[in-house]
């Protein structure tokens, strides 16, 4: 009997497994990827889209570079010196996604796979600090990652000891924006990696951004946008002045006009002296 009961539990773990790989298939025969970048009129910027039975499920669209540090041997033969690669993101890169609830994922992909470059997306529900306050959904990136390869020579000259590294990122918490919108950003944002070539890091610059990978609204169209902090200060900084000068205007024509009516009412008409006689020396 014992024998046959686990004769069972194995066949039914072989069912289930073999239900989740069928069920990752359809999934994945469901999504497809496409790069938009030729519809973009910036020549650094790319575009892509992640679509599930039809429709757009994640967007985004970002200029990229990647500087990254690698080894090459000295003149002596002996030391060894770190040069910096500096890596742009090509328009026509091959392009993979998937959707989810509440994870999603946009990898990209060039130079025949020396370069990999990954980005992980989560949305959560954030607890209000204040009890009348109702919770609210936001997503963000919570991981990137970068596949690269210091065979590949055209970025990588002469690197010693050549070979495939990855480079991930810590603890990250980027892009928070409310769940239904897009995260845009013209100011450069930098994020850090941690490579696993002696434990270099990795730079990643992306700029003039536009993503959303959740509750896409209407097909290749980003949902209302939400300004980064950069941006939203930047912005504020070109209109202070702006808003500064039109106050102190208006605070000078104010007293201006005060100070006219002041001398209109204060004004005294001129006495006539009533003896006549006093005409003549008028």
């Amino acid at each position: 009997m014992e024998l046959r009961s686990f004769r069972t539990m194995d066949s039914v773990r072989v069912v289930l497994c073999l239900l989740g790989t069928l069920t990752r298939l359809v999934v994945m025969a469901e999504q497809e990827s496409e790069n938009l970048s030729g519809l973009s009129t910036n020549p650094d910027k790319d575009i892509f889209a992640v679509r599930e039975n039809g429709t757009t499920c994640l967007m985004a669209e970002f200029a990229g570079r990647f500087v990254i540090p690698y080894d090459v041997l000295a003149l002596n033969g002996i030391d060894l010196i770190t040069e910096q690669a500096s890596v742009p993101l090509p328009r026509g890169a091959g392009v993979e996604g998937m959707c989810g609830p509440n994870e999603a994922e946009l990898h990209i992909y060039w130079a025949n796979n020396a370069f990999i470059f990954r980005i992980f997306f989560v949305k959560e529900t954030r607890l209000a600090n204040d009890p009348k306050e109702k919770e609210s959904e936001i997503w963000k990136v919570n991981k990137v990652q970068l596949v690269y390869d210091t065979s590949e020579s055209t970025h990588f000259i002469n690197a010693y000891n050549p070979g495939k590294h990855t480079a991930n990122s810590h603890k990250l918490s980027a892009f928070v924006t409310p769940a239904d919108r897009s995260f845009v950003c013209a100011a450069q944002q930098t994020l850090t990696l941690l490579s696993t070539d002696h434990q270099k890091g990795v730079t990643i610059i992306l700029s003039d951004i536009q993503i959303q990978p959740f509750d896409i609204k209407s097909d290749f169209m980003f949902s209302e946008a939400t300004k980064c902090i950069t941006d939203q200060r930047e912005q504020l900084e070109e209109t202070l002045p702006l808003v500064l000068g039109l106050v102190l205007a208006l605070i000078i024509v104010i007293t201006l006009t005060i100070y006219h009516f002041h001398l209109k009412l204060t004004a005294q008409e001129p006495v006539l002296p009533r003896d006549r006689s006093l005409y003549k020396n008028m």
